[in-house]
């Protein structure tokens, strides 16, 4: 059963490595590199380990981290959503859930339904954990796109009250992250970076 068990676990490990290809149209800091859906997903989990104090409820840390690593696996089927993208609605799709059922399925039974729920937590948003994970998941996204002087803000001339209200999820998680993040966005406003009308 443990070798059983183990050969399972590493054709997950192989299959996830998948993830490194997955290109997003997010730039890396000061940039112009895009970034791809492991190095975001690594950045969020070390985001979660640096910024779980600002939490405006308690969490389980390693909950966060493990939903932030597990929430775009997903996207070595489904492809990457461009949160402004205009023809795709950017929530949880049948196909992201075939994906998910998939991927994880490629482990032993128990640990496929663990991360099967964890990957679906995430997507409700509705726990203190999931809620603080899309914190993360929006946070870090708005903090390249202000390194690299509006990012794929301007590359796609996305308007300030889009980002805002695509960002206002962050204070579901964290007020006193929002409240960072708010002030970023009226600066980049300010600085022209980011079209207000």
């Amino acid at each position: 059963m443990k070798t059983e068990n183990l050969l399972k676990q590493i054709d997950f490990i192989k299959e996830i490595d998948k993830l490194k290809y997955i290109q997003r149209r997010t730039k890396l800091f000061n940039s112009d590199r895009n970034e791809n859906d492991a190095e975001h997903s690594w950045h969020l989990a070390m985001m979660t380990l640096v910024l779980a104090e600002h939490s405006d409820q308690p969490i389980d840390v390693l909950k966060v981290v493990k939903m932030v690593l597990i929430h775009d696996l997903v996207e070595i089927d489904a492809g990457d959503t461009f949160i402004y993208d205009t023809t795709k609605n950017h929530t949880n799709t049948e196909e992201e859930l075939l994906a998910a059922k998939r991927i994880f399925g490629l482990l032993p039974e128990a640990q496929a339904k663990e991360f099967l729920a964890v990957w679906e937590e995430f997507e409700e948003g509705i726990t203190n954990e999931a809620k603080f994970a899309r914190t993360m998941d929006r946070f870090e996204p708005l903090l390249q796109n202000t390194s690299n002087n509006g990012g794929t803000w301007k590359e796609f001339d996305v308007e300030y009250q889009t980002v805002y209200n695509k960002k206002k999820a962050i204070a579901n998680g964290s007020s006193s992250i929002w409240n960072y993040a708010e002030n970023l966005l009226n600066e980049s406003a300010e600085k022209g970076i980011l079209r207000k009308e």
